[in-house]
């Protein structure tokens, strides 16, 4: 008998686990036990060990997704060797050596000006223009409760490198959000290609993807699953 694998769903910038809060529904109804990591966004070698301890204590097979920054998260601890596939999601998934701010600066996504630091050195999105920003495709509301629970990482952790990057050994698929003006669509576009996935679905969607076509980022997962 086959054991559906566990998904793991690993958040981004400037949110939380909640942000999967349509995706969870749906994957649950299809009978997949679901955990959701919730980063402290303090350093990529942070953020890595609380989700490689979070899969630890699971057993058996498991799917690892990443959403915008938790690509990064994935990318650097997802070799693990219960992990079965890596999915992500309008992510970054950076070469050895590379960081999201090194692939940003690279090619800056088109709100890139609206990310500010604070004086404690945390990153935010401007509350004013996190709608236009970050989820320009969701409700006013629905954008406002973004903005105002935004997590905000720490500025260092944009520039914290990839070691050695699982998805050159585990088997992957990526979503391209075309209207994303948080990472560059062509940025994404470039990262899919170099990692040859099993598949890569286009999705004219913000960066919030999860939230504004949540069907489409379950089915992708759930084919990464079988």
């Amino acid at each position: 008998m086959n054991i559906k694998p566990t998904i793991v769903l690993v958040h981004g910038f400037w949110g939380g686990a909640a942000h999967w809060a349509k995706v969870i529904p749906i994957l649950s109804t299809e009978g997949y036990r679901i955990r959701a990591v919730e980063n402290p966004l303090t350093s990529l070698a942070d953020d890595s060990e609380r989700t490689r301890k979070m899969i630890k204590q699971i057993d058996g097979p498991v799917v690892l997704v990443g959403h915008s920054y938790g690509g990064a998260v994935i990318t650097e601890m997802g070799d693990h060797p219960n992990v079965k596939s890596l999915v992500y999601i309008a992510a970054f998934a950076p070469d050895s050596g590379e960081s999201p701010g090194s692939i940003s600066q690279a090619l800056p996504p088109e709100a890139f000006g609206n990310i500010q630091p604070d004086s404690d050195g945390y990153l935010w999105v401007s509350q004013e223009k996190f709608h236009e920003s970050f989820c320009q495709d969701l409700g006013a509301e629905e954008a406002l409760i973004m903005a105002v629970t935004q997590k905000a990482p720490l500025g260092g952790t944009f520039g914290d490198s990839i070691s050695s990057p699982a998805w050159k050994k585990k088997p992957s698929w990526y979503q391209v959000s075309t209207a994303d003006r948080m990472i560059n669509p062509e940025n994404q576009k470039m990262m899919a290609l170099r990692m040859n996935p099993r598949s890569t679905i286009h999705l004219d969607a913000s960066h919030a993807s999860l939230a504004s076509r949540p069907n489409d980022i379950a089915k992708l997962i759930i084919e990464a699953s079988v």
